[in-house]
């Protein structure tokens, strides 16, 4: 009698045991999906969102272009203008989802583009130089930004490192 139920306790011990095991394991295929699929909203946040930044810019350039040949801007400016108000909208989804220091390397490239667009509504008294300058400045906040994006989906660090 004492065999079998030595036996018993034994096999309930193992099946306990296996019962935690599998939990965990389940527990952690749950955190690593969950985690990629946060992942994968990211990356598409900043890819809607620099996209975005950089269709604005190259409306608000080309607004520019065509007030120093003489055309009327005012196609370029409503696509400018449609492009910021998207801009607006995904730059609140980023904030949701992003890390501190892309959050922040966004508000500043948001800096960055709103004084090119504020070049493109009223270029008087703006000469090349500066516009050039405002140019470059948005290239060099997105790609902080691109930094910061690149940390915050661990893009670069090796599987092992962990976050």
């Amino acid at each position: 009698m004492a065999s079998q139920i030595i036996t018993l306790v034994g096999v309930l011990l193992g099946a306990v045991t296996s019962f935690f095991a599998a939990t965990l394991a389940e527990r952690a295929k749950f955190r690593q999906a969950l985690a990629t699929r946060w992942d994968e909203r990211k990356l598409d946040a900043y890819v809607e969102y620099v996209s975005c930044v950089k269709q604005a810019s190259r409306a608000a350039k080309l607004a520019l272009e065509a007030r120093g040949r003489g055309e009327d801007p005012s196609e370029a400016l409503a696509e400018m203008e449609a492009a910021e108000d998207r801009r607006s909208v995904l730059f609140e989804g980023l904030v949701l989802l992003a890390e501190d220091a892309a959050s922040q390397a966004a508000a500043t490239a948001n800096e960055r583009l709103w004084d090119l667009l504020r070049c493109a509504r009223e270029p008087t008294g703006v000469s090349a130089a500066r516009r050039e300058e405002l140019g470059s400045a948005l290239v060099t906040a997105l790609n902080t930004l691109h930094k910061a994006a690149r940390a915050d989906l661990a893009i670069g660090r090796s599987l092992t490192g962990g976050r």
